[in-house]
């Protein structure tokens, strides 16, 4: 069976445009008016998608209000398959069926056992065969923390290098490796000491100003001096974080070259590597794992969203020869979800058996050609990039002053006005990058040739719209 005869949406994709529009209007319904009343100031997501969503099936939500929308941000990349998906409630439904113990802390259980194996049997097999895996608190800044601990406890040593750009999560230690200054300005110092930020192989915007093969090879022999200098300013570093494609960011892919080159130079040191998969992994670039389209072995991947099957799970693999730390040395209470582990073995097996990382490579090729052919209309779309449904649009504006590569500035403006219109029209989209610039499409991993047509028609009206409010 094909991933698209597989799916379980039951409404047929409109692949002409209609003869008239019919434009959402929002207003504040008393579910979101208490929303904003009781939740906290720290909520994110309701202020730029005002929605009280009520059920969901396949890439589609409904609203209390009866609205349906094509859902491209598909829980920040978690929904691989999308929203209910048959074979995660038969998942549930058996967990319950069984009498299962729904928590166990780390004890085991068949159900645990299963994900495990099903888990090392996606890995590249030079890791498998030397994996260990620690399961964390359910979410992915969880597992970070996880990271940062095991490899400092294995090398001695306290630092970490990460990089611009980068997003590893909201706790302390986590965020002390953000890229994003926001969030960590009100907080001063942070709690993890030792970390250094360093540039990203941005190719649009190469912090060296040189951009392609000559940006990446600046960026390697600045990192191989970083790490070699005895008078470079850094300490040795435990590890290295770096996610393969940066996603808040602004999905902006690493060089390929880059990532073999990282690899070569962490293993000469003898400091320790660790991808972060959390957005990236289980097919969303078209591979399982985005570090695979470099053909890399990290040291240390880290993992969440995607691997518990739409429900809250989050793990450590990493290679044996960091496993020195004691008993104890990381816990958490919801380790041992067992229905977490039901539904993300079951999402697993599928994403293998029916070829879904090969299917979304498909997808987000036809995806960026409808995007390359608006684009020869819209100067306003500077950069397409990603891997697979990992995609991003950087829109810039025209009329400003140009960089030292020949590319305009960043058009702040413009990015909310086409979230907004694409909303409007039934499409929900996130954005990220910098300036908050970057138009973000995350759907899920199951979304059909006709679907990805449906996405490009709304996003070219809503582009349009936007730009003709300017």
């Amino acid at each position: 069976m094909s991933v698209a005869t597989s799916l379980v949406d039951d409404q047929p994709a409109r692949t002409s445009p209609a003869p008239a529009e019919t434009l959402y209007q929002f207003t504040e319904s008393p579910l979101l008016a208490r929303q904003n009343q009781q939740e906290s100031n720290a909520r994110s997501y309701p202020r730029r998608i005002p929605l009280a969503l009520k059920r969901a099936r396949g890439i589609h939500v409904e609203d209390v209000e009866g609205r349906r929308f094509i859902d491209c941000l598909a829980g920040a990349g978690t929904l691989a398959l999308g929203h209910n998906h048959p074979v995660v409630i038969e998942a549930i439904q058996q967990v319950l069926a069984d009498e299962l113990p729904l928590l166990t802390l780390d004890l085991t259980t068949p159900v645990k056992d299963q994900f495990v194996q099903d888990l090392f049997g996606l890995l590249p097999p030079a890791l498998a065969a030397e994996a260990k895996i620690q399961f964390c608190g359910p979410t992915g800044t969880d597992a970070v923390e996880a990271a940062l601990k095991l490899t400092r406890t294995a090398t001695g040593r306290s630092t970490v290098l990460s990089f611009q750009g980068a997003y590893h999560g909201m706790t302390q230690g986590a965020l002390s490796l953000m890229g994003s200054l926001g969030p960590k300005r009100p907080l001063g110092a942070l709690l993890t000491n030792g970390v250094q930020i360093l540039p990203f192989p941005y190719d649009y915007r190469c912090p060296f100003g040189l951009g392609g093969e000559a940006g990446v090879k600046a960026n390697l022999s600045y990192l191989e001096n970083l790490l070699s200098d005895p008078e470079a300013g850094v300490q040795l570093p435990a590890a290295i974080i770096v996610e393969a494609v940066q996603g808040e960011g602004g999905v902006i892919p690493a060089d390929l070259d880059w990532l073999r080159g990282v690899r070569r130079i962490t293993e000469k040191a003898g400091v320790a590597l660790i991808v972060d998969e959390i957005q990236s992994g289980f097919g969303r670039t078209g591979k399982m794992f985005a570090f695979e389209h470099a053909g890399i072995i990290p040291d240390v991947v880290v993992m969440s969203k995607a691997i518990g099957g739409s429900l809250p799970m989050a793990v450590v693999v990493y290679r044996d020869w960091l496993d020195t730390w004691l008993p104890g040395a990381h816990a958490g209470t919801f380790r041992g979800n067992q229905m977490a582990m039901a539904t993300g073995s079951a999402v697993m097996r599928y994403l293998k058996e029916h070829k879904v990382p090969e299917h979304a490579a498909a997808m987000g090729e036809r995806l960026r050609e409808h995007l390359r052919i608006l684009q020869r209309d819209f100067p306003q779309m500077g950069d397409i990039r990603g891997r697979g449904l990992m995609l991003g649009i950087e829109l810039v504006d025209p009329a400003g002053e140009k960089d030292a590569l020949g590319h305009p500035p960043q058009f702040s403006r413009l990015a909310p006005l086409v979230q907004r219109e694409c909303l409007k029209r039934g499409l929900i989209l996130e954005m990220g990058g910098r300036h908050g610039s970057v138009v973000r499409f995350l759907p899920p991993l199951v979304i059909t040739a006709a679907q990805i047509d449906q996405v490009a028609d709304i996003f070219s009206r809503a582009l349009a719209a936007a730009v003709a409010s300017l």
